[in-house]
């Protein structure tokens, strides 16, 4: 972790760099750094807020987690010689409170049209061991695998 008041340097190894600066906590403000994504934040009524205008964290990492593994989806199809390009990968992202900490599951429902059943499944196993998300989130969060007809 960078303690320092700079921001830490690009590291070399990585591919690719995203920064966003957030403000005014869950019921603030988001920017990306190259001010693609500019986004208001609202609290969910469910979690006492407001339900606002705004998105939220959940609903931005349900996205970013759904667009990657639908890319790593793609990745494993073409190693698996199976045409994935009319998948459809919904996120479903859920905050649970646990004593005073809150935590977050994932359910991933995959969609590959044309696709039979048994080759699906071994894609999706198989993109759940590319995608970065589901990397990250290995150990960490509860993610089931749902593979839709």
């Amino acid at each position: 972790m960078t303690t320092s008041e700079q921001p830490a340097a690009h590291t070399p190894a990585n591919l690719y760099t995203a920064r966003a600066t957030a403000t005014g906590g869950r019921a603030g403000h988001v920017r990306s750094s190259d001010e693609r994504l500019e986004l208001d934040l609202s609290v969910p009524k469910e979690t006492g807020g407001d339900g606002g205008p705004g998105t939220n964290p959940e609903q931005l990492f349900a996205a970013g987690y759904a667009a990657c593994f639908q890319g790593a989806l793609g990745v494993v199809g073409r190693r698996l010689k199976l045409d994935t390009s009319q998948s459809e990968v919904t996120a479903e992202v859920g905050l649970q409170k646990v004593g005073l900490a809150f935590k977050l599951d994932v359910e991933l429902q995959v969609r590959i049209p044309g696709v039979e059943r048994a080759a699906a499944e071994e894609a999706v196993r198989v993109a759940h061991t590319v995608c970065p998300y589901s990397v990250a989130t290995q150990g960490n969060v509860d993610v089931r695998l749902v593979v839709l007809d």
